[in-house]
């Protein structure tokens, strides 16, 4: 048992992902087929292995990224930048859920009046009431 995990542990660190490794595929959109990231599509490995490359010299990850962006541009990012038109991209979705909160609690929640204000003015209304009443009355 302890030879296995041993051997887990080896073929971990030859073979594994580093953290940040991954963390950049995950960040990057596949510029073959522009469908997933890097790290769900497993198909670019060019890409890969410059990803590889730079973290062995010691990169860091905004660099790494910043490269990609001056490459491709925005669209390589998985997430865009919260600046700019992206912010307003960003904060739509928030706009939208308040307006739509606004709306279920405005006209879709049920609306309770006193009863007594409803029908206060509905005697007003009805000029001839009594006549009306009267009338019924006399067809029973």
């Amino acid at each position: 048992m302890k030879l296995f995990i041993f051997a887990l542990i080896i073929v971990e660190i030859l073979y594994g992902e580093s953290k940040l490794e991954k963390e950049i595929k995950q960040k990057l959109i596949s510029p073959c087929c522009w469908a997933g990231t890097i790290y769900d599509l497993d198909h670019n490995p060019e890409i890969e292995l410059e990803i590889k490359n730079f973290i062995s010299q010691g990169k860091n990850k905004d660099f790494i990224l910043d490269y990609y962006v001056s490459i491709y541009g925005e669209r390589i990012l998985a997430v865009p930048k919260a600046i700019g038109f992206n912010l307003f991209i960003w904060i739509t979705p928030i706009i939208f859920a308040m307006i739509g909160i606004t709306f279920l609690l405005k006209y879709l929640l049920p609306y309770s009046k006193d009863e007594k204000s409803i029908f206060s003015g509905t005697k007003d209304i009805i000029q001839h009431d009594e006549k009306i009443e009267k009338e019924l009355r006399h067809l029973d």
